[in-house]
């Protein structure tokens, strides 16, 4: 790969799957404490070190295509599922991160993947930021540049961040995508006030007004956003994150039925047995919605209803695992700063993605006039 010699060279997709694990693995060994509002810019590095931003890069540019084949997608979800195990807050930013490489790959010009891909290889943080404050953003053209106007709220790891994919509305009314610096200190804003969980992200906001865009920073086509699939099926991607965090959760849940002599209680077997029903049930729906988001044969509709369904599914996994984990675990489970009362306002938090009436009713519809593609995954 064409990183640095600081780092570990990457040969393939297993060698870095090896990477990945022997990684987690050390840092399991000796459990990550977290502290709440700092953002784990340790585990980060750490990430960086064994190349793990420069494997998202596609292999023209010296990655392994993570965000591009189905066999690089699977090593993608392993990446991001053990992140989550770690830090749901670094793995909202890492999957942010992902989600700007897959939009350049898709919709950026030779030319702007090419420059894209030297800028990550320096070792930055890249966002997404699509949500706007007060006033939103647009943007107007002026002698050849383009000018931003407004704010950019919900901005995940607003202080760590050096670039951000953000939306923007013409004159015209088009919603447009672009790519804008991001490093200007006294450009920061509070954000939309002190979350439940997720604070490690470090969510802010971010002014950019009259900040000057030049032209080739302009991505796309104007609604190349919210097109389709890739709008929907990138949720599958948040779903690896939170499954990570339930790996973690069941594993806290017996670790501390262990340690209180409680584990071989017939009514915590049951709980145990059923929060390893509810892990793997989202195991396996997280790995459908992987595949199909790089099938090559399926139908954009189809993935995206796999992709929303999964969604859903994890949802609905986490939250029934929280229940289980407060029932074993009693008043202990609520003692704010302990590991597990932690990892479980996080994920409530980092659950809360928009429309989920609206995913499970669309994937319905689909559904009921077209069967399952199984050949397809």
């Amino acid at each position: 790969m064409l990183i640095s010699d600081e780092k570990t060279s990457i040969k393939d997709l297993s060698g870095f799957r090896t990477d990945i694990k022997n990684l987690f693995d050390g840092w399991n060994a000796a459990p990550y404490v977290q502290e709440e509002n700092l953002f784990p810019a340790e585990f980060l590095k750490a990430l960086r070190e064994i190349g793990a931003l420069d494997a998202l890069l596609s292999r023209e540019e010296g990655g392994l295509d993570l965000c591009r084949t189905p066999e690089g997608g699977l090593v993608l979800m392993t990446l991001l599922r053990r992140t989550g195990y770690v830090s749901l807050s670094l793995g909202r930013c890492l999957e942010g991160h992902v989600n700007v490489v897959r939009l350049v790959e898709l919709y950026g010009t030779y030319e702007q993947r090419r420059a894209f891909a030297r800028l990550l290889q320096s070792g930055i943080l890249a966002g997404i930021w699509v949500t706007d404050g007060v006033p939103p953003v647009t943007i107007r053209q002026e002698n050849g540049q383009y000018r931003l106007a407004g704010i950019k709220g919900f901005a995940s790891g607003v202080r760590h961040v050096s670039v951000a994919l953000i939306t923007a509305t013409t004159q015209h009314g088009h919603s447009i995508m672009l790519l804008a610096p991001t490093t200007e200190a006294n450009r920061r804003r509070a954000g939309p006030g002190t979350l439940t969980g997720m604070q490690a992200s470090g969510t802010g906001a971010y002014d950019f007004t009259d900040v000057i865009i030049p032209s080739d920073h302009i991505l796309g086509s104007a609604g190349d956003y919210l097109r389709q699939p890739e709008f929907s099926a990138g949720a599958w991607r948040g779903s690896a994150v939170a499954l990570g965090a339930i790996d973690r959760l069941a594993d806290l849940l017996r670790q501390e039925l262990l340690e209180r002599g409680r584990a071989d209680n017939p009514h915590q077997l049951s709980r145990i047995g059923e929060a390893l029903i509810l892990q793997k049930t989202a195991v396996m729906w997280v790995e459908q919605a992987a595949k199909a988001a790089y099938a090559p044969r399926m139908t954009p509709e189809d993935v995206v209803a796999i992709v929303n369904l999964a969604r859903l599914a994890v949802e609905r996994a986490a939250l029934e695992l929280i229940t289980l984990v407060q029932r074993s675990l009693g008043l202990s489970a609520f003692v704010k700063g302990k590991a597990v009362e932690q990892v479980m306002r996080d994920l409530m938090t980092y659950l809360r993605q928009p429309a989920p009436d609206e995913a499970l009713t669309d994937a319905a519809a689909w559904f009921v006039d077209h069967d399952w593609p199984e050949e397809s995954l």
